[in-house]
């Protein structure tokens, strides 16, 4: 999970188990500290311990390791923007298989009420390739279920209809269930390992395709939702085998966003820049743009 404090406000960042949280933080913390991008690192950042295994991996141009599923580490990235606007970023990292628990248990564990309802805004990282888009108890008709055999009692559900089930579990911890479109969270969706897509469409067009009730469900609920792509590395790499070319030119200079409108940035930043943007137009009183 990660929060951006803005006046004691934050940005929650979500993703389960394999989505690329481990490589995104590590490669961001390398944006922010270069200052190549929309936000740079505005002081000491603390406790980067949960981080440097995966910098000193990608710097031998290998792929980080898994992330515990226990893991709760605290590490605060002072940050700032080119208008001086200022904001804490803190990255308790975790292991994405809570988020699963979270969505088979339909408990939220005390240690992310808190998080949940601070957060003026959501991140939610999404691995398409790795979404299961079989029909289920949402999308086979009733008459199916009459002709089912008696063995086959257990139906599951899609992963876009457990991805809409965290959502309104979030939303309802939020509380802010009772209202529509929603201002408040803003929300931020981030179609990781885009390279292995090989996908020459809008973000959004590429979600609307594969995951189409969710995304209508996003449509639906909130107030210009945006979607954006990410390649935190830019190529698959190995855990065991290095590529020589990462160790050439530095991690840094590997990895893109593809933007809303379809075009590429290697500003690893971008997401999250544009949703302090949008809470500080909405701040001011002013229209986000669509």
């Amino acid at each position: 999970m990660i929060r951006v404090s803005l006046s004691g406000d934050s940005i929650l960042l979500l993703g389960e188990s394999g989505v690329g949280k481990t490589h995104y933080g590590a490669q961001l913390l390398r944006r922010l500290t270069n200052g190549d991008g929309a936000l740079r690192m505005d002081g000491h950042a603390t406790n980067l311990d949960p981080f440097e295994a995966a910098l000193a991996s990608l710097d031998e141009g290998m792929a980080a390791g898994h992330t515990a599923t226990t893991t709760y580490v605290d590490s605060l990235w002072p940050v700032r923007d080119a208008a001086g606007r200022r904001a804490d970023l803190v990255w308790p990292d975790y292991g994405g298989e809570q988020i699963r628990t979270m969505i088979s248990s339909r408990r939220v564990q005390n240690a992310w009420l808190a998080r949940v309802r601070n957060a003026r805004a959501w991140l939610l990282l999404i691995r398409l390739q790795q979404t299961r888009t079989d029909d289920d108890i949402f999308s086979r008709p009733l008459v199916c279920l009459r002709d089912a055999s008696a063995e086959n009692r257990e139906i599951p559900i899609s992963d876009q209809a457990r991805l809409i089930e965290l959502l309104q579990m979030l939303i309802y911890v939020a509380g802010a269930g009772g209202r529509r479109p929603l201002d408040r969270p803003r929300l931020g969706m981030l179609l990781t390992c885009w390279d292995e897509l090989g996908l020459d469409l809008a973000p959004t067009v590429a979600l609307e395709a594969r995951l189409p009730m969710l995304w209508e469900f996003l449509r639906s609920t909130w107030h210009t939702p945006f979607v954006m792509g990410l390649s935190a590395l830019g190529r698959s790499l190995s855990p065991e085998r290095q590529d020589d070319e990462y160790v050439a030119r530095g991690a840094e200079h590997f990895g893109y966003v593809v933007q809303p409108d379809g075009n590429r940035s290697t500003d690893l930043t971008l997401p999250i820049h544009l949703l302090l943007d949008s809470l500080g137009q909405r701040q001011s009183g002013q229209r986000a743009p669509e």
